[in-house]
């Protein structure tokens, strides 16, 4: 059985914190995402990206990159792993500490469109793994900047359509993952093993 609360809002998590003019354009941004979503192409659209963005996408490319680029690649694939690692462990610490709410748990009108891996919602740990994948890709291999910039932006746009995140979620996962990708990014110079 799972750990999860239920996937309609209850009175318990009406969160009072996520209400009140602050939070009006962050809800109102998410409610319409949501009913975009609801349309079957859309739903299913973003259903596949959010799926890829749980690492199949981003396993599948550092595979790619150490088999088919040598030592070279596997330096990337390898720094690219690291930074992973942190950034799970960091948005799962800030999700425990913060203990948002999912929208769809909080908002009659938000639907899960797909099942969540976890409870909460600040901050969005696909966007954040996302961003900080690809500021470290980008550093390797500048030329994907196309792909991984428009993979990224789905991802973060596939986490607020499925209901599953605020908008201020992504927002705050796209500074976090830019700052952890910087982070390793110092540490680990890509330039340094070109």
């Amino acid at each position: 059985m799972s750990s999860l609360p239920p996937l309609i809002p209850t009175p318990e998590f009406s969160a009072p914190e996520c209400s009140g003019p602050r939070f009006a354009i962050d809800r109102r941004m998410c409610v319409a995402a949501n009913r975009w979503g609801a349309r079957r192409a859309v739903g299913v659209f973003f259903g596949i990206v959010s799926r890829l963005g749980d690492g199949v996408f981003w396993y599948a490319l550092m595979l790619t990159l150490a088999l088919f680029d040598g030592r070279r690649g596997m330096l990337a694939a390898a720094h690219m792993a690291l930074t992973g690692l942190a950034a799970l462990a960091l948005y799962r610490w800030l999700k425990r500490w913060t203990k948002r709410p999912r929208p769809f748990r909080v908002y009659a009108g938000v639907i899960a469109h797909v099942p969540p891996l976890d409870e909460f919602s600040f901050p969005s740990g696909h966007t954040l793994q996302a961003v900080g994948f690809t500021v470290v890709a980008l550093a390797w291999y500048p030329l994907l900047a196309p792909l991984l910039l428009g993979f990224t932006a789905l991802v973060a746009a596939s986490r607020v359509v499925l209901g599953l995140h605020y908008p201020s979620d992504v927002l705050a996962a796209i500074g976090i993952g830019s700052t952890l990708g910087a982070l390793a990014l110092w540490l680990m110079p890509a330039a340094m093993f070109a």
